[in-house]
């Protein structure tokens, strides 16, 4: 007796499967489409055309262009700048401040950060800066185990993500690492 047994069941989600696809190729589409000065406006309809795939498949995810924006964000500003460790407070934050200021003079970043700050609203801006806070969390929290006296980690955001962020949403002045450092001066005067 012949035995063809059928083929175990799958359980789980496939890695790689249609799931993921599909969320590579909206988050492709919407990098496209910020990146696109004067383009179309950004709406599920348009994002999903982009994508290759149904409207209602964006919908039934993320729900609006601000989720959406969020989730794109969220997973581009994950691990992006690795958090220093020069062994000094200051060696950290001059470090980290100047690549920020180089992420942030990246178009492609750019573009992303304002739309997520535009169209998604505080969702947006949650996820601009969560994964910032948490690298300076990590930052300030190593001074303070070596010994070293550290700001708290919302007078380090005032002095060093604000000014950052301000600079390149809202103006065109240029962020480079001399300016990004003075931002670590005024925060630890000698």
């Amino acid at each position: 007796m012949s035995t063809t047994g059928s083929p175990a069941p799958q359980t789980g989600s496939r890695p790689g499967g249609r799931s993921a696809r599909v969320r590579a190729a909206v988050h492709r589409a919407i990098k496209e489409l910020v990146a696109d000065e004067g383009g179309e406006p950004l709406t599920i309809p348009v994002v999903a055309a982009r994508a290759g795939v149904h409207a209602t498949t964006v919908y039934r995810r993320w729900g609006t262009v601000g989720e959406l924006l969020a989730d794109v964000a969220t997973s581009r500003f994950s691990g992006d700048i690795v958090v220093p460790n020069t062994g000094s407070l200051r060696g950290d934050l001059e470090r980290y401040a100047s690549d920020l200021a180089k992420d942030l003079c990246d178009p492609d970043t750019l573009a992303l950060v304002r739309a997520t700050i535009g169209t998604g609203g505080e969702q947006g801006a949650a996820a601009c800066r969560g994964e910032r806070r948490q690298q300076l969390e990590a930052i300030l929290e190593r001074a303070q185990a070596r010994g070293e006296h550290s700001p708290t980690l919302e007078r380090t955001t005032d002095a060093v993500l604000a000014p950052l962020y301000y600079r390149a949403v809202f103006t065109d002045e240029p962020l480079t690492p001399e300016w990004a450092h003075t931002l670590v001066s005024h925060l630890l005067p000698d």
